[in-house]
């Protein structure tokens, strides 16, 4: 019964890792929209030099993008939350689902 559990709360784990990677992307796409627009303008980072076509052409990419995967994401946790959570709270899982899926980002920007 043990080793059931631990498979079924390992799932979500493996599911949210994974999916990290291909995160990477969506990811990417908002911090880079964000640090050559408002960020720029606030003074906080440096617009890239060579980013003069304005900001449609980049959220034409990235809206579809960070919706896709933000699609799939929930629908497929929301699946596995209810299937495999092992008894988390909402809130706990949630939470640990966002950290994991970060955590490919973070480490690429971290030793990238």
């Amino acid at each position: 019964m043990e080793r059931a559990r631990l498979w079924k709360s390992s799932v979500p784990v493996a599911a949210n890792l994974l999916l990290g990677i291909p995160a990477v992307v969506p990811l990417f796409l908002i911090w880079y929209l964000l640090s050559n627009y408002p960020l720029a303008d606030l003074g906080w980072t440096q617009r890239e030099p060579t980013e003069n076509d304005g900001i449609l052409p980049g959220l034409i990419i990235a809206v579809p993008v960070v919706g896709v995967f933000g699609i799939v994401w929930t629908l497929l946790n929301l699946w596995m939350r209810d299937r495999l959570s092992a008894g988390a709270s909402a809130s706990t899982y949630w939470t640990l689902a966002a950290a994991l899926t970060l955590a490919p980002y973070g480490l690429l920007i971290a030793f990238g």
